[in-house]
């Protein structure tokens, strides 16, 4: 047979000179290995050195050279099991694998998925091929590793942790020398083990040079939809502790494991216990097919660790981790049971509608978590409230750090958040300048209309937060920090996420804990009683007599829908203060479309029915009063509505809304 020049194994290898191939020497070169039982003096045989050390390998562990099919030990219900037992990998796959599987077709090639031991779980391709792969049990439940077939694409990678190809007679096995693969392997994105393997098989004749490099870019691409996944899922873990977990001391350590028994979550552990290495991120406490119960994890733990709480973690009904409770190393300071009477809030949020309380209360298990949280609410509901609650409940003593991504042009963002150094770039400050993470350190950091924030900049941002350390602009020395950071938004970010303006990975690390501030429409008799605590502030402020609400002007508040929410009812008694002259206040001292809205003329757009109006209606709606009773003043305009001119420029553009109102 001619040489046939192919590449060495792996991606990174596809740059170097390429391997002369031979089938007759490559299999004579077998045929002694079988007889001398050892790999021939280098330089004197034709194979590559990595398919030598596999077939020496595969000859250690008893592998049977003459073999002509892989174990296949799983059958019917075990099929069902093993395919339930992997659903997160399947699944991940899912888009890889009918992308690539439309367009092999007809190819004589097919796509192989398998788990951690080389057993095969998904396979998609040419229906020939498939066809030809069960009669050597290149199918589901077939177990291709290194140590039940010899060499093969599969086992190997696995072995290897590389991308490889095997091709024709370098396999192992006689009964599988007419096939030739290229295998990649996929590795868990929070640990690296690796945990599967993407295989491209078929008969000798479809070896191409790039096989190798398919395989490895969708093994890539499985394992960034494994980690999006398993980024959401940690997300959801601690919202499931917050919401649900076990009442813990000031002074407690909390860990939490996933599914899989790794620490994914630690806080407060070098007060906890001496032993805190124990609990670094990826650390496997337990093997949870092991135990059943929580009383099984606590007695499963290393014995140095005697935990106040075991809690398992469910979502969606089912188990996905567990929650450990350590206790403090001094007196114990535990938190009141939930049921206990609530204490003050440190910052003044007004109301008690059910729907501000369920806030208020997420925002306080988030600030004991330390968890990121995302604050989501329309213009003027008070969001930056919810950030000063977050900080005052966990970290008063700390700084509170402010910044609105809006409000600052692209080309500084980077160095306001993250610092710079002496002439990191033109009109640097000569000394350098901390960012506001910096600045921020043991403290709460507060990013206003965190959907401005630029697409070049957001992965930093995740690079500090997954990192919790910072880089400054022209400097390579890392500086640890301890922020808490809430990002505020009166976006959908989740729809601008699907629109490609904002990262996937970047808004569920953000939005650990997400919390959604009810606008003012929604919260009933809270529109009173803010009513009544601004005119309290404004009477003080004033020097003068409480306003008085009749009945009907009461009621007409009431119906209003308050596009601007807390802040236009604020900017309305503030307004009532200077022209009611008298303590009442008559229909006629109210706004022309509040008094619209009472006479159904405008009802159905101040407010909407069946919740059938958008936020960007009731935004557009906002900007537009705003305007006519700022008449056309867009500094005050944006000072109203509190927001930046860009961004007020911006939504003006998007909403055609004219600069000046006659």
């Amino acid at each position: 047979m001619a040489k046939s020049a192919i590449p060495t194994n792996g991606l990174g290898h596809l740059r170097a000179a390429q391997y002369e191939y031979d089938e007759r020497e490559t299999m004579r070169a077998w045929e002694k290995f079988l007889i001398n039982n050892r790999v021939l003096p280098e330089g004197a045989c034709p194979v590559r050195t990595e398919i030598l050390q596999s077939w020496s390998r595969s000859s250690s562990s008893g592998i049977d050279a003459q073999a002509n099919e892989a174990p296949m030990p799983y059958r019917s219900e075990a099929i069902s099991r093993l395919k339930h037992a992997n659903r997160d990998l399947r699944e991940a796959a899912r888009g890889a694998f009918s992308q690539i599987g439309k367009l092999l077709e007809g190819s004589d090639a097919m796509l192989i998925l398998t788990d951690g031991n080389g057993v095969i779980i998904e396979t998609i391709g040419d229906e020939r091929t498939l066809d030809d792969g069960r009669e050597i049990h290149l199918e589901i439940g077939g177990v291709w590793g290194e140590d039940a077939i010899g060499t093969n694409g599969i086992g190997t990678a696995l072995r290897t942790g590389c991308p490889i190809f095997v091709h024709a007679s370098e396999h192992f096995c006689a009964g599988i020398k007419c096939w030739t693969c290229a295998g990649a392997p996929i590795r868990d994105p929070f640990d690296q083990s690796v945990i599967g393997v993407v295989d491209l098989s078929g008969p000798t004749e479809i070896f191409r040079r790039h096989n190798t490099a398919l395989v490895a870019a969708a093994a890539s691409e499985i394992q960034r939809v494994l980690g999006e996944r398993q980024q959401q899922e940690r997300a959801r873990l601690l919202e499931a502790f917050i919401e649900s977990g076990p009442a813990r001391g000031e002074r407690d350590g909390v860990v939490l494991l996933d599914r899989y028994g790794r620490v994914v979550y630690n806080r407060n552990m070098p007060k906890a216990t001496q032993n805190a290495g124990a609990f670094a991120m990826g650390q496997r406490l337990v093997d949870p097919s092991r135990v059943r119960s929580e009383a099984e994890i606590a007695a499963a733990l290393p014995c140095f660790l005697e935990p106040r709480g075991v809690s398992f973690l469910r979502l969606d009904g089912e188990v996905r981790g567990t929650a450990l409770i350590i206790s403090g190393d001094g007196p114990s300071t535990r938190r009141a049971e939930r049921a206990a009477p609530a204490r003050k809030l440190p910052v003044e949020i007004v109301g008690d509608c059910p729907k501000l309380a369920a806030a208020i209360d997420l925002a306080r298990r988030a600030a004991e978590a330390g968890a990121s949280v995302l604050v989501q609410g329309e213009t003027g509901v008070g969001k930056e409230l919810f950030a000063r609650l977050v900080h005052a409940e966990a970290r008063k003593a700390a700084p509170f750090v402010a910044l609105n991504c809006g409000a600052i042009s692209r080309d500084l963002i980077g160095a306001e958040l993250f610092g710079h150094v002496a002439g990191a770039f033109t009109g640097a400050v000569r000394e350098g300048k901390p960012g506001k993470f910096e600045l921020a350190d043991k403290g709460v950091l507060c990013l206003d209309e965190i959907g401005e924030m630029p697409q070049d900049m957001q992965p930093y941002l995740l690079r500090v937060l997954e990192q919790r350390a910072v880089w400054r602009i022209g400097d390579s020395r890392r500086r640890p920090v301890d922020v808490q950071l809430v990002a505020l938004t009166n976006r959908d970010l989740l729809a601008e996420v699907e629109q490609g303006r904002f990262r996937r990975d970047l808004y569920y690390r953000l939005g650990t804990v997400t919390i959604h501030v009810p606008p003012l429409r929604e919260r009933g008799d809270d529109i009173l009683t803010l009513a009544e605590h601004f005119s309290l502030e404004f009477s003080e402020r004033q020097n003068r007599p409480l306003l008085h609400f009749p009945d009907e002007v009461r009621e007409l508040m009431r119906a209003y829908g308050w596009p601007g929410n807390v802040r236009e009812l604020r900017n309305l008694i503030e307004r009532l203060y200077l022209l009611v002259r008298g303590r009442d206040v008559s229909l006629e001292d109210l706004p022309p479309e509040m008094r619209a809205a009472g006479q159904g003329g405008a009802a159905a757009k101040a407010r909407p029915e069946d919740g059938a109006r958008s936020l960007e209606d009731l935004e557009e709606e906002a900007i537009r009063n705003t305007i006519r009773a700022e008449k056309g003043n867009l500094s005050r305009v944006a000072a109203t509505l509190g927001i930046s001119r860009p961004t007020l420029y911006r939504k003006m553009r998007l909403y055609d809304i004219r600069r000046v109102y006659e």
